[in-house]
């Protein structure tokens, strides 16, 4: 299938050609593990999740790499570590800044997981990252992209002609209308810190220019070219980071004479109930805080996808109930004709599980997944076992089955054994091809079994639909295997 991407470096949206389509390569940036992941950071996380899964798709799970870091370097996590030492926390500073990113990176996959997120590829923390960073900065020194200057190593961002294309700004405009680091050590206002020096209470590692730590930018590229190599798909994020940091990773990697990514995708911001989202407005919350209200994370999910992830998503009670009433409906209309954990499993083993060719290729047009969605409740409509299959794996292909057990809860209400729907739609089937030869005799005994059965039968302009109905008894049928 054809998979048409908005590429935000040329600002429309493009055919996506992997450069090697059995080692398609994607990098998405992570967060910052300080602490929880508020509701906004879930968005990143759903929209390229899925795009991983679409891929996997096209390409084969085995040939497509998506790598999601963590940055574990920040004054955030350095100043709780400080006040837990302060505390009286046992361990050395190190210690306890490496256990708050343990926690905090603990937290977040198993938030996302809830999500029904799967986990990338490869998840590099940047402290892992610390000698492959050293040696491109080193590299940038050496080819006058880069300079030193009282214990810090910076970016000499006009060496670079091309800083600005990606956000479709000039330097000098950026210097007039951005706020940006006025330091004495600069060559240039908009010169961005590569490496800079670390004091006793902070985190430090050896290099050229003292003990210090790395800038933020320089991480992503460092990793990217370590685990991707020089050159690769797919480059996301949010498009909060388009700048500084995503030109700054242009530009340092593009200097160090790597290709970098060929597609850049960003995905839009969330607001709540047509708010942004804020302490001060008490509208600031965790995905932790919903999941622990009992908001379904399927259902989290569903309200990120109902919004294309281009546009500003609006987080409302309103949505949340939609979505919850949608999933609900199709789980039913599932349920109803015989669906289980077992019949899905049946199926994935099976030729059986197919998709369907529409929900892809709206899917497949830059993640339509407001589109998908649409197509899903045409879908839903499917009066037989067989023909719900596509809905099916429209569910599972969007992420909105973490487990199929689902199927099978207690208050399902109409939990039938795997073999009883494929049993009816041939009882079915052959009720429908007995009325045509007009063998109203075998009619009719087809329809006594499906009644004796307690399925109730709906005949709508020839085609035939049906639910087990409240006094329902496999057993009736189980000969019929």
């Amino acid at each position: 299938m054809t998979v048409r991407l908005f590429n935000t470096a040329v600002r429309k949206k493009v055919e996506f050609e992997p450069i090697d389509p059995k080692n398609v390569r994607m990098y998405v940036c992570g967060p910052t593990v300080y602490d929880r992941a508020h509701l906004g950071n879930a968005r990143p996380v759903i929209v390229f999740d899925t795009l991983f899964r679409l891929l996997r798709h096209t390409y084969g799970a085995d040939h497509v790499t998506y790598v999601r870091n963590f940055t574990d370097v920040d004054d955030k996590i350095n100043a709780t570590a400080l006040a837990r030492q302060e505390a009286g926390a046992a361990g050395t500073l190190e210690e306890l800044i490496a256990e708050r990113s343990d926690e905090t990176i603990a937290w977040y996959l198993s938030d996302m997981t809830a999500l029904g997120a799967l986990e990338p590829t490869k998840a590099p923390r940047a402290t892992d990252y610390i000698a492959q960073m050293i040696a491109m900065i080193e590299d940038l020194i050496a080819k006058g992209h880069a300079y030193e200057a009282e214990g810090h190593a910076l970016f000499r961002v006009r060496s670079y002609e091309e800083y600005g294309a990606l956000s479709g700004r000039s330097v000098d405009d950026m210097i007039a209308g951005a706020r940006v680091e006025i330091a004495p050590f600069k060559e240039d206002p908009m010169d961005f810190v590569l490496w800079k020096p670390s004091s006793g209470d902070q985190p430090g590692w050896d290099s050229p220019w003292g003990k210090g730590r790395p800038g933020w930018h320089i991480e992503c590229s460092a990793m990217a070219l370590d685990l991707l190599g020089e050159s690769f798909d797919i480059h996301g994020g949010g498009n909060d980071l388009q700048f500084p940091h995503h030109e700054n990773e242009i530009a340092q990697s593009n200097c160090a004479g790597h290709g970098f990514a060929e597609i850049w995708m960003h995905n839009e911001m969330l607001q709540v109930e047509g708010k942004k989202m804020s302490k001060s407005l008490g509208n600031f919350f965790t995905v932790r805080d919903l999941l622990d209200k009992g908001i379904d994370g399927a259902v989290i999910r569903l309200v990120f996808l109902l919004t294309h992830y281009r546009k500003p998503m609006d987080w409302t009670e309103a949505k949340r109930g939609e979505a919850e009433k949608m999933l609900a409906d199709w789980f039913e209309v599932l349920r109803k004709h015989g669906y289980s954990a077992s019949t899905v499993e049946r199926l994935k083993a099976s030729g059986d599980w197919t998709a369907d060719v529409e929900f892809m290729g709206v899917l497949g047009n830059d993640l339509n997944t407001s589109g998908a969605i649409s197509r899903m409740h045409v879908l839903a409509k499917a009066k037989t076992a067989a023909g719900l299959v596509p809905l099916a794996h429209a569910l599972d292909m969007l992420g909105l089955v973490s487990d199929w057990a689902v199927l099978d809860s207690a208050d399902a209400g109409n939990d039938l054994p795997d073999w009883v729907g494929p049993v009816i739609d041939r009882l079915i089937e052959a009720r429908g091809a007995a009325r045509v030869a007009k063998d109203w005799g075998e009619a009719d005994r087809l329809r006594d079994v499906l009644n004796a059965a307690g399925v109730q039968v709906t005949d709508v302009a020839g085609t035939a639909s049906w639910e087990a109905g409240p006094d329902f008894d496999a057993s009736v049928l189980e000969g019929l295997k």
